[in-house]
């Protein structure tokens, strides 16, 4: 089209000097001759230019295309796919979305048991009929059964958890075809001013399903857990109630980002929580194996305890349960456990570590100092 073009306006010219050495045109043929040609060359140069600017325009989209400048202004690591509606979000991940009931045992004024009923709320990651929620959800609980998306109620178990992480790894007893399955996504490049959906069952089964909409409002928030441990989360301003928890908090790409565990009350309004999905999905190999269960209760010895009690560092029996795996292996209530598996230990979090990577059945040599003395002990790992 170009070469065209260019051909046009050098017979124009052409024309143009011929007009001009010859003579033997009249006045008002030359006039009218005159007239045409500028008609002709306006209508040219308009073209031109029409032409010029879609090439210099694609060039210049070439060039800045080729250089990423084409481009929103956001972070190198923000993600620039389309979002979806919040209508599209939640079409897509409410059908995984479930209600976590359970039932448990307390005792009422510290002496009567009665029977405590909870909510909470989780969701399906796999055809397996595997769910993640938070551990205070099912904590102590006797029962669990998971409510679909479709109403059909089921058993599930609690196949294990990270208490200090506050999440755990459901299952359902019975093989069904689970109504949908939510997609895990990466919640390493969040940033502030995201928006994002939580999905759950705040306060009761009456208000299933029930969708919030909000921000990101900051990233790596650090958070005192009730074990005393410290752990990273994000806080966001969609509304999470009580029943909330366990449930996703869900990116503009229908992607879960996080698990909602917690919000700030007594006057503080917008401060709610979520565990990273990256955080967990880095434990999914070891939640999805059945927990080693040791049947004790322990107390950390920290050198300064450790020097005020005259005991070594290390961990604590306060109390080893019956028929436990503690009680069957020869562990005492007042023993200090030094050595797990050939390992020094000191804290809980480094016995667990070790204990994740056992299998029932698995036999440990367990180092306990008792009455000032080592005693060398073997425990055989149950759940």
């Amino acid at each position: 089209m170009e070469g065209e073009i260019i051909m046009e306006s050098n017979e124009f010219r052409n024309e143009h000097e011929n007009i001009e050495e010859t003579n033997n045109f009249s006045p008002d043929k030359k006039k009218k001759r005159g007239k045409g040609k500028i008609f002709i060359g306006v209508i040219v140069v308009i073209l031109i230019s029409f032409i010029s600017g879609i090439v210099g325009g694609g060039i210049t989209y070439y060039f800045l295309k080729k250089n990423n400048n084409i481009t929103t202004q956001s972070s190198p690591d923000f993600k620039t796919t389309s979002p979806m509606t919040i209508q599209e979000v939640y079409k897509k991940v409410a059908p995984a979305v479930v209600i976590v009931s359970t039932k448990s045992v307390a005792l009422t004024n510290g002496i009567f048991p009665e029977e405590v009923e909870g909510i909470g709320s989780g969701f399906i990651i796999n055809e397996n009929g595997e769910i993640l929620t938070n551990y205070h959800v099912v904590k102590g609980a006797k029962e669990v059964h998971v409510t679909l998306s479709t109403g059909k109620e089921v058993p599930a178990e609690v196949v294990n958890y990270d208490e200090a992480q506050d999440i755990a790894l459901l299952k359902l007893k019975e093989k069904i075809k689970v109504p949908a399955v939510a997609e895990l996504g990466n919640s390493d490049n969040l940033q502030p001013g995201q928006t994002v959906v939580a999905i759950g069952t705040p306060l009761s089964k009456e208000f299933a399903s029930t969708i919030t909409q909000g921000i990101i409002s900051a990233v790596g928030r650090t958070v005192d857990t009730k074990t005393g441990k410290q752990i990273n989360l994000i806080q966001t301003d969609a509304a999470i109630n009580p029943g909330n928890s366990g449930g996703p908090l869900v990116n503009a790409e229908g992607q879960v980002i996080g698990i909602n565990t917690l919000k700030v009350s007594g006057g503080a309004e917008g401060l709610g929580f979520a565990i990273p999905i990256n955080e967990v999905k880095s434990k999914l190999d070891v939640l999805s194996k059945p927990a080693i269960m040791l049947g004790i209760e322990i107390v950390p010895i920290d050198k300064k305890l450790s020097e005020e009690k005259g005991l070594p560092e290390g961990i604590y029996v306060a109390g080893v349960n019956n028929f436990s795996s503690a009680q069957k292996g020869g562990m005492k209530p007042g023993d200090v456990i030094i050595s797990f598996d050939g390992k020094r230990v000191k804290t809980a979090e480094e016995l667990n570590k070790i204990k994740e990577t056992k299998n029932v059945g698995d036999k440990v040599p367990v180092v306990v100092e008792r009455d000032g003395k080592k005693v060398d002990l073997t425990l055989t790992m149950e759940n």
